[in-house]
């Protein structure tokens, strides 16, 4: 593993001596506004107070490269700005970075990673097998990405893609439950308002994968879903892959999704 940090580095220093961390260079934050247009549609102000979440995230988290990846400051930047948009108005200072408190490190590969698969079936048979990964969240961490997805996250803005996003929705969804198992229902006030979130989710979920059937029996003769069919795999997966498009693509997400609009409004506090 190899890093390659120098402003990142005396940012953590300063954390660790007790003093506030350094407002992040103008010249590491311009880029990545430049880079990412989700972030460069952000009022002004917004993009303060991201920049202010970014600097405090990285000096608490620590990131590492594989297969002779060298995390730069730039990069690190990348995935902060990405992983705190978010929380943006969900709290006003310091301690709405607790909902990503749980683990401290983060793991950039080059590309997609093959993580190995086990599974027993009813019959007790163990099957395993390698599946392609571009991230991973794990309670406790580390959290893991594919840098390449991560650099390309304005290109894919437009079809509700960005791996940094979903990987730290499903940090929130662990973090909403006492055992630490993610189940598309993150930390909501109140027994009926929860119920309803899961009420509107499952039907927002089943129409999603009625749609992603169709697709798939009838080909170009009914509409393509939007969104990745990945969705379709669990709700778990559906909020963190609808969570990415509210983010990055919220025209789209709207019209596509106009029953999931009001829930994410809320919980996010875009509102």
């Amino acid at each position: 593993m190899q890093r390659a940090f120098t402003w990142l580095q005396g940012l953590r220093s300063l954390r660790k001596v007790g003093r506030q961390p350094a407002d992040i260079p103008h010249a590491l934050w311009r880029p990545v506004l430049d880079t990412y247009p989700f972030l460069a549609s952000l009022r002004p102000a917004e993009q303060e107070r991201l920049r202010g979440l970014c600097s405090i995230f990285l000096a608490h988290k620590e990131f590492h490269g594989t297969n002779g990846l060298a995390v730069t400051d730039a990069m690190a930047l990348a995935v902060a700005a990405q992983a705190c948009l978010p929380l943006l108005h969900m709290g006003t200072d310091e301690r709405v970075l607790g909902w990503y408190g749980d683990f401290v490190g983060i793991v950039l590969h080059p590309g997609e990673v093959l993580a190995r698969r086990q599974s027993v079936d009813d019959a007790g048979v163990v099957h395993s097998w390698k599946e392609a990964l571009t991230g991973e969240a794990m309670q406790g961490g580390p959290l893991t990405l594919s840098w390449q997805d991560v650099a390309e996250a304005g290109a894919s803005a437009e079809s509700g893609y960005n791996v940094v996003i979903h990987e730290f929705v499903h940090v929130i969804d662990m973090h909403s439950n006492a055992g630490g198992e993610p189940d598309g229902c993150p930390l909501v006030s109140g027994r009926q308002e929860r119920k309803h979130w899961k009420a509107v989710m499952t039907t927002s979920y089943q129409q999603f994968c009625d749609t992603v059937a169709a697709a798939e029996r009838f080909g170009s003769m009914v509409p393509a879903p939007w969104l990745d069919p990945y969705a379709a795999g669990s709700t778990v997966e559906f909020f963190a892959v609808t969570a990415e498009a509210y983010f990055v693509a919220p025209a789209q997400f709207a019209r596509h999704f106009p029953e999931l609009l009001p829930l994410y409004d809320g919980f996010f506090r875009r509102v």
